[in-house]
């Protein structure tokens, strides 16, 4: 009888016998995805970390793969390698310009030690953890030192930047890396302090209204001062050039103020009866 008959007779026991190899394979050998890193501890120890995050690493030519470990003295402990984040809690934070802020942010980052992060947290969800409080910490520290106005300026890319570095001071600690620091919201709180806030708002606009208005009339005035005066060196250049046709000149231009312009009547005039040796009109009997 051969073997393959063997097996058709008596396929159950030889199947029971295929799965009991394969569970003795798997205790010795593990496959570790592109995902994960693979933090080998022997003995409750950890001994050697497979398939580990590099900078600038190409998707394929990693660790990953089939791993060997010795059954039931070393295990694995699996480590995300892709960017993990968690959100702070919604807190109140104090400006300079005493604005009391309520506000919600949080961080990306990346675990790049799983040695460290094993021997100081113990898993990856702890890490997180840990790191909520500080970044209200750093959050509280860099708003007090600003205003609210400044979040809504480029000075916010540079406050994330110095959270940010605070941040990943506290995180090398914990074998992570900080990716990102983000503010999702920055809100006044509701009630009366918002409602203080947006009076204290209008008051300082209202104020820059009127130091800009009052700049305009002191411009204006300066203008026209400096206008007529510009005029008066003119008429008296032209005075003293000609004497005569100065006269003339100022006189046409008080007929035409008085008479009208071009035949009309000037607005609220009334008629005047002169005598034609009247001294008002001595330009109409011409130079004698």
């Amino acid at each position: 009888m051969t073997f393959v008959e063997r097996l058709m007779r008596n396929p159950i026991p030889w199947g029971i016998g295929l799965i009991a190899i394969l569970i003795v394979l798997s205790s010795f050998v593990s496959v570790v995805p592109e995902t994960k890193q693979a933090l080998i501890v022997r003995l409750g120890d950890p001994n050697r970390v497979v398939n580990a995050w590099h900078p600038n690493e190409q998707f394929g030519h990693t660790g990953a793969g089939l791993v060997a470990r010795i059954p039931f003295v070393e295990t694995i402990v699996w480590v995300d390698k892709r960017v993990l984040s968690f959100d702070m809690q919604r807190q109140s934070v104090l400006s300079t310009d005493q604005l009391r802020l309520e506000v919600d942010a949080y961080a990306r980052y990346r675990i790049v030690d799983p040695l460290q992060m094993y021997v100081s947290a113990g898993s990856e969800e702890r890490v997180g953890e840990a790191l909520r409080p500080i970044l209200g910490s750093a959050l509280r520290n860099e708003l007090g030192k600003r205003q609210f106005a400044a979040l809504l300026t480029p000075e916010r890319s540079q406050l994330m930047d110095n959270i940010q570095v605070g941040l990943n001071r506290v995180a090398r600690q914990y074998g992570a890396e900080i990716v990102d620091v983000r503010i999702k919201r920055a809100d006044l709180p509701d009630g009366t302090p918002l409602e203080s806030a947006f009076q204290r708002m209008r008051t300082a606009r209202q104020q820059e209204a009127l130091t800009l208005r009052a700049q305009g009339m002191q411009q204006a005035q300066i203008i026209r001062a400096d206008a007529d005066a510009a005029a008066a060196r003119v008429y008296a250049d032209a005075f003293n050039k000609d004497a005569q046709f100065y006269d003339f000149y100022r006189a046409m231009q008080s007929y035409r103020r008085t008479f009208g312009v071009d035949g009309q009547e000037a607005p609220g005039s009334s008629t005047v009866i002169l005598s034609p040796s009247n001294d008002y009109l001595r330009e109409f009997r011409g130079q004698k």
